[in-house]
This record gives structure tokens, sequence and C-alpha cells, in this order.
């Protein structure tokens, strides 16, 4: 009784934050409800059945587990409840997802017990979620002329789990809801300073928007019975920054369909929709709850008689109104024709056929993606079993191949990886794939939904043909609060005991560690054909090719070692010029973006790959590219690399794996270890000439190509989310590319941030010798803002204390973590002094540190949107401003933005970037980012 004492309790304190009981995931709770249900005349008796039936999580959790074989005493007579009958705990079962409930379905589909088999059989005909365990007791029941089990193999082989699935209906009714105008970050839809509530899905629900627009959607629903909300970024891009999960999670909630009557809050198939589509990571993630997203285009450029955009004041083109999705408009999307329609049908509004390709039908129909490519896997093994050709069921993947054209690297990649595709046939751009994974990376404010996500497909171990994953404690690094101490700890020893390196060892063998995921994948990806994918949208690789994903993507790959996605078309970007001496390579990364605008008009870079030719830095300094490629709206990106250049990065990766494996990291199947050697295998196929360093074929076909002109960047850049724009479209993006001179040494700074994974041990040595500079022209350095800096991994401080460099910025820290005594709460003030950090994500993430209200903040991060590193304040927006390393320092130390010649002055005598295009000869000498 004690535990459900507790349970009492809780729930008490739950209902004062207006929530229902949370969803019960320990077993032995469980097994306290089962004695109280079996005791007729326990005065809990009829709370603890609708607890075992309604509030019990399925999948691999001990409750499930405890539910399943109770079920079964009930089946087979065992044990008697009235209100659960056999064919009702066989209806439970069904919605069970796998794990022990499969396990308790093929003990009794296989028993010799007539009254029940074939009940459970034909339950089991319904579920996908099998693993080999499971597969090799049919096969072996097969094999022994078990009729059951031919019958089960028969209908998994002709997926009759998919095929009986009722079809996604012709017509689905809308009504319109406007989110917010311009691009709709995730951050608005799931808070990342309530990133710990993300594993508790109902109280998660309450942080979507805002409590008014909560009751908003309530209200339409009321007033449009039968309709679905459709949730809309007017005059924007829905779901960009990141992919978050829990984003999809909550609008489903508030506006999707429930998944089952026996699971609480989790519900599928929201709609989604933006004026510019969706983010390509987002989209993704709808995907995988079964949703549907829509790209409206109903703002459209206004044209001259000439068929040119009209352009305002700003050299913005003019936009002009296609058709009204203001809110509570009723519309209808059918799904047959793919077109979007009037209420009444009568008005055809937009194709919409990009929402509805073969696939993604397919994951409506079955109502996740994860449920057709697991019943993908069943079907093709359970055919093999029997020996006959797997019945075309699920639409043939897109195979597109032109005869004669060469390969793009993210094309050669692909092919190289893919599986299940037609032998010897050259996959390009647009084909659907699956490829196998070699890299998977989890962090923790999306850890706990991807162990949930595991225990619902009811996986229990890594593939085994992953090659590493990772686990960081990186995004709650900067306070070590309850709520930290609460999920961290858990979190770790689930991805401990599935397979993955962990940031923070759950034995305490060794020391704790906070790395910035980007960093350690960066790092332990050690083959420039290597495919990654990570649980956030800045998992954007320097080596191979990476991918930003939900935590539900992650959990998938994990658990099966293969993505499914189309081959993306690339974008080529190659240099010209020569750089300053005095600019910084962020100054490269923003010239990109702003000289892509300028050549194209348009974001070419949007849902593509950019294919980056910047073979001369190592990938340290590639990654800072490849990172901001993220808010280039890129669905990835490549970094192609000179031999002796990736021989270089696969050298330092080994070194800093072999810092992993010294400080006790490695596992028992001796991950860390199984890389090291990997790169040495690359490193000698690359000297050997055998196989060099990855490049695209010289023709190669492209979706665009843009050419940067380094003569043209003669000035630091900032990228400035013009939070006062008069177009709220053009706020909060990262397009607005200005040079400091644009701000006449006027804009105040009231703080400086250089942190992230934008910045590796070159920025943090650059704020060392701007110190020494500034000292040995001034006499002292004195900050007018605070500047906080945060490296983005241990190994780096330790290269730095060696170096020499840490010891300066100690001298001139007002503060310098600790980790024997760690935060636990957050600073809400900051004084004009340096703030040495816990490496980790710290302000740029923005669910635990934050600058106050209302402040200008120029930082080295990516996230410059509304209320993530900075919240308004009464009559004062917050800004977050993102600019290289040297221009915050500096702008620390003033106040406010430096002229060019204060700027100049400060990084005399500093090496800040080697760097010439590929084709030019290789400098001599390496900056000091190394």
């Amino acid at each position: 009784m004690s535990l459900y004492k507790d349970y009492l309790k809780e729930i008490e304190s739950r209902k004062v934050d207006g929530l229902h009981p949370k969803p019960i995931d320990d077993g032995a709770l469980v097994n306290e409800l089962i004695a109280q249900i079996r005791d007729l005349d326990n005065e809990h008796r009829d709370e603890s059945l609708n607890f075992f039936i309604y509030n019990t999580l399925p999948g691999t959790t001990s409750a499930a587990s405890v539910k399943a074989k109770f079920l079964k005493e009930i089946i087979l007579g065992e044990a008697v409840v009235k209100e659960i009958t056999p064919a009702f705990a066989f209806e439970l079962l069904s919605h069970m997802k796998g794990g022990p409930s499969v396990e308790v379905l093929l003990d009794l589909a296989l028993s010799e017990n007539e009254e029940v088999n074939r009940d459970a059989a034909e339950v089991l005909k319904t579920q996908v979620f099998l693993y080999e365990a499971d597969t090799d007791r049919l096969e072996a029941a097969y094999k022994a002329g078990n009729e059951i089990a031919a019958d089960l193999l028969d209908s998994y082989a002709k997926a009759e789990f998919f095929t009986k699935l009722p079809d996604v209906d012709e017509e689905i009714e809308v009504v319109t809801y406007i989110a917010a105008e311009g691009d709709i970050s995730t951050d608005l839809l799931s808070p990342g300073n309530q990133a710990h509530s993300r594993s508790d899905r109902e109280l998660h629900g309450k942080c979507m928007i805002s409590e008014q627009a909560q009751k908003h959607i309530e209200e339409l629903k009321l007033q449009h019975p039968g309709k679905r909300v459709m949730l809309i970024a007017e005059k924007g891009t829905m779901g960009v920054g990141s992919s978050r999960m829990s984003g999809v999670n909550n609008v489903a909630l508030w506006t999707g369909k429930k998944a089952s009557p026996y699971v609480p809050f989790v519900n599928f198939a929201p709609v989604v929709a933006g004026t510019n589509g969706i983010s390509p990571i987002f989209l993704t993630t709808v995907g995988v709850t079964g949703g549907i997203g829509l790209d409206l285009k109903n703002w459209v450029k206004k044209l001259d008689a000439d068929g040119k955009p009209i352009l305002n004041n700003d050299g913005n083109p003019v936009l002009e109104q296609k058709y009204s999705v203001e809110t509570g408009t009723v519309l209808k999307i059918n799904t047959k024709t793919k077109k979007l329609y009037n209420a009444d049908g009568s008005e055809e509004l937009n194709d919409v056929s990009s929402a509805f390709l073969p696939q993604s039908v397919e994951f409506m129909k079955a109502g996740s993606s994860y449920a057709v490519v697991f019943g993908k896997k069943l079907q093709t093994l359970a055919a093999e079993v029997l020996g006959i050709e797997a019945p075309l069921v699920f639409a043939p993947s897109k195979e597109v191949s032109h005869a004669g054209q060469g390969m793009t690297a993210v094309e050669k990649i692909f092919n190289a990886n893919a599986v299940g595709s037609t032998p010897g046939k050259v996959l390009h751009a647009g084909s659907d794939t699956r490829v196998k994974v070699n890299i998977v990376g989890s962090q923790d404010t999306t850890g706990l939904m991807t162990s949930q996500e595991l225990e619902a497909m009811a996986a229990t171990v890594i593939s085994p043909t992953v090659d590493g994953a990772y686990q960081s404690g990186c995004h709650t690094a900067s306070v070590w609060d309850l709520k930290a101490q609460a999920n961290t700890p858990k979190l770790m020893s689930f991805m401990h005991k599935f397979g993955l390196i962990t940031g923070r060892d759950p034995k305490d063998v060794y020391h704790p560690m906070t790395d910035v995921i980007h960093k350690v994948l960066n790092d332990i990806t050690v083959d420039d054909w290597d495919i990654i994918i990570g649980g956030d949208s800045h998992t954007r690789m320097s080596k191979g090719v990476a991918f930003g994903a939900d935590s539900g993507t992650v959990a998938l790959a994990l658990a099966t070692g293969e993505a499914t996605m189309p081959i993306p078309e690339s974008v080529k970007v190659t240099f010209k010029g020569a750089m300053k001496d005095y600019m910084d390579f962020r100054d490269v990364v923003h010239a990109t973006q702003a000289q892509m605008l300028q050549q194209h008009g348009d974001n070419v870079f949007l849902g593509r790959v950019i294919e980056v030719h910047i073979g001369t830095l190592l990938a340290d300094q590639a990654f800072t590219f490849t990172d901001w490629t993220a808010e280039m709206k890129a669905k990835a990106s490549i970094c192609i690399s000179n031999d002796e250049t990736l021989i270089g990065s696969l050298e330092l990766s080994k070194a800093r794996i072999q810092v992993m494996i010294d400080k006790g990291m490695d596992n028992d199947t001796q991950v860390l270890q199984g890389l090291i050697d990997k790169a040495d295998k690359r490193i000698a196929e690359i000297r050997s000439g055998e196989k060099p360093a990855l490049t695209p074929d010289d023709n190669a076909k492209y979706a665009a190509e843009v050419v940067v002109d380094l003569d043209l960047i003669d000035e630091p850049m900032i990228a400035d989310p013009d939070v006062n724009n008069i177009d709220v479209s053009k706020r909060y993006t990262h397009d607005t590319i200005r040079p400091i001179s644009y701000y006449g040494a006027e804009k105040k700074v009231d703080l400086g941030f250089v942190g992230s994974c934008m910045v590796h041990k070159g920025d943090v040595k650059i704020v060392a010798q701007m110190l020494r500079n500034l000292e040995k022209e001034q006499g002292k350095v004195e900050f007018k803002a605070p500047l906080v800096v945060a490296a983005p991994t241990y190994n780096i401080i330790d290269e730095l204390k060696e170096e020499g460099d840490w010891s300066v910025l100690q001298k001139y820290s007002g503060f310098e973590f600790d980790d024997t005594a760690p935060k636990s709460v957050a600073r809400t003030e900051y004084e004009n002094i340096l703030y040495l950090e816990r490496p980790g994500c710290n302000l740029c993430m923005g669910n635990q540190e934050k600058a106050a209200k209302g402040d200008t903040v120029l930082a080295t991060s990516t996230r410059l949107f509304q209320g993530r590193v900075v919240a308004d304040a009464e009559g004062k927006k917050g800004e977050s401003l993102l600019a290289s390393t040297p221009v915050v320092v500096l702008s620390a130390i003033l106040g406010r933005t430096p002229t060019i010649e204060e700027y100049k002055t400060a990084v005399e005598g500093i090496d800040l970037t080697k760097f010439a295009p590929p084709l030019q000869k290789p400098l001599d000498s390496l900056s000091v980012h190394f």
C-alpha cells in the first residue's frame, strides 16, 4: 500500500495544477493495484481497476510487464476479474505495443490451449513491434509444424496488420488557428525552459504557446465539432529551429486524435501548416505521429507588369494574399485529389500534393512512421521464413536514377549506405531510401522522451549495426537543480543499459561530463561516408552527413540501426578570393547566408543539403559552418575536405576518443575503441589512395550553386533578429546580416556570451589572447557588460590549461564553475565580470540560464528566436544578436558594438582563420584555433 498511498498524494498535488493522475510506469505500483483488484472488499478497488486499465503505460516499462502477466492469468482463468473478461484482456493486450505483451500473446498463441490460441493469434496479427526474440520463436514453432505459427507468418507476409486498417479519410475538414505571424520556432510549441517536463505529456502540454491560445483552440473545437484544428505559421515557416518531438506531441495533445483509450495523453495525427511550409526536420517529426504538414502558399510575391517582384523600401518583395486562413476559417483537404478547398469545396485554393506522397499517406494510415518501418521489416522477415516473395503492399520506394549523371556527395553517401534498394542501381536526389545509420546522438532534454519511445516500441538494446551512440548531459549542464537531479541519473542509467556511451556515469566510476552533444558526435564521427542521426537540430557534422531529428526518430535509429528518408537535393557552395587577416571564420558563415540571398533572392538552402567545399579547415572550425546550416533551414550539410585535412581531423578525433577511454567512458562492448580502429582504417585508405576523401562527381547535378566571394568580406557581421521590423515575418529570422559599421558603435550590449556548439577550442583561445592584447595596450581590462564563457567540452578546458590560456581567463574571472559544488539555482542577475561556466549549452538553450528580460545580448550561439536566450521586458524587447567570438568579447568590454578600427586593434596579432578556397595553395601555418 505504501506506493499506492504515495501515488494518491501525488494525484492530490497534481490537482492543484489542474492535472490528472500521472501515467504509471512502475511495476511495483501495478502489483499493489492488482492486489487491491483481487481484494473484492478493498476500498480502493474501483480506483485501482481504473488505474490498471486506463493509466498504465505500455511497451517495455516494468508496469507493462506486470500488467501483461496479470492479463494472461485472466485469459487462462487463473484469475477472475468480473470487469475484465478474457475478451477485454485480449483487447488491452492489443494496445500495449509489444515487449511483454507480445511475449504473453506468443505464449498463448503457441500453446496447445485451443480455447485461447486462436484469439491470441488474431490479436498478434495486428501487432508490428516484434523483435528478434519474438520472430525466432515464431520461426522455430513454424519449423516444428505449428499451424498457428504458419498462419501468423502468412498474415505478416501479406502485411494484414497494415492492409486491414481503414484508409485515410478522403475528405478532412479543418478549422484554422494562426499560432503566430512569421516563422514559428518549435520553442513556441515546446519552450526550452520547460524541457524538464517533456516526459510528462499532460504537464508539458500546458506550456504550448499560451494559456489563452489553448483556450481559443478548445473553443474552436467546440464551435466546429468533427473538424480538426490546423495550427498555422502565417507569412512564415512552421517549426523552425529544431525537430522538437515535444512540440508535435503538444500540438497533437491539443488538436490531434487519441491514439488509444487505454493510454493517456498520447495523441496523433496533428495538422500543421505554414505560408512557407514546414521546416524539414519538423516535418519528419510530424510524420512520426502520422500527421499532416501543409505548404499553404497563401501569400505570394506581388509582380509588376514585366513579371518581376515589386520590392518595398527595404528591398524585400511585397506580398499579397492569395487566400485567407485567418483564425476560424473552415477549409477542406481532399486526400485523393491532394488539393485544399474552401469550406464548401467549390473553390480550389492550393495544391498540397507534397503532403500526400505515398509514404506520407502510409504513415497517416498506420498512425505513425514507426508502425510502417517495423511493419516492412516484419513482412520481409515473414516472407523469408516462408520462402516466398513478399507481395507488394507498401508503396514501392521511388528510385530516381538519371543515366550518365554523376553523384553529389550526399548521393554517394546514401548509395553507399542504402538498404533494400535495387542492387547496382545508382540513386539520385528524390529517391526514397532506407539507410544504415552509423552514429546516433541523444541529448538530455529529449532523452527521456527517447527512452519512452524505446520502451513504447519494445526495444531493449541498441542495434548491433550502429558504430557508436552517445547520450549527453549538455542541455541541463548549467544548473544541477532538483529537476536535473531527478531526471539525469535515471536517463543515463537507462541509456547505459541500452548500450550508449553516456556523459554522466550511472555507476560513478568516472567524473560526470556535460560536453555539448554536437561536439562529441563530431569527434566520434570517424568516417566521411558516415550517416549520423541526432536528437537536436544542430546535429551537423564536418565529417559524413548528419541529420537533426526528433526523439522518436533517434529511438528508431538506436533500435533498428536505420533511418528512412528521401535523398535530398544539394546546393553547392564554393569560395573565391582571399580572407582578410582580421576576419573570423564566423564572418564567412554569415557572408554565405547574405551572399546566397543576394544571388538567388529566395533561400535556396531550404530543405536541401549544403555541400560546402571547405577542404582547408580541420573538423573543429569547419563544424562552425555546418552547425550554422541548421539556421539556414538546410536539411543537412557536408564538408568536402582534401585528403590531408581529413586525416588531420581524424587524428584529432582519435586523440579525443582516447581521452574518453582514459576517463573510463568506454562500455563493455568497447564502442570507443572500435571507433579508433575505424578511424585508423579510414586513414590507411586515404594514405594508400585506395579510397580518397569524399568528393562529388564532376558531372553531379545541383539544385543551385552559391559562390562566396571572400574579397567582399571586409568587416565583421552580425545576424540581427531585427525585432522592430514593421513586417513581423522578417523578425527573428537569420536572414538579416549586417556589418558592424551599421550600428555606428552606438548599439548598447547588456551581455556577451561565448559558448554553445558554435565555438571550439580556438574561440576560447581567442578570448584569452584578446585579454592579453588589451591588457598590454591599456594596462588592465574592465568589462562594461558581463561576459559569459562556456567551453563546449572538458577536453578543451584540459587542453587550454596545458597551453596556458585557462590561467589568463581565471585571472579575469569573477566566477569559475566548480563541479564539486555545481550551481543549484539559475543565475538571474549578472555583474560586469567574466563568468567561466560549466561546459554545456548554457544561455543558448534558454531552459536554465537566461539573460535579464529586455537585455540586448551579443552571442556566438545560433539562437536568436524570441524568448530563447532573453525574454522581453515590459516596453522593451529582448534581443539576441549573433556574431564572432572577437566581436562578442570586445562588445562586452566596451558595453557596445565596436568600430571597425577598435576591432582591428583588439585582434591585432591573432591569426583568426587560416582559410583559403580548396583549389588555392594550402596555407603553411595553422591559426590560433589549432
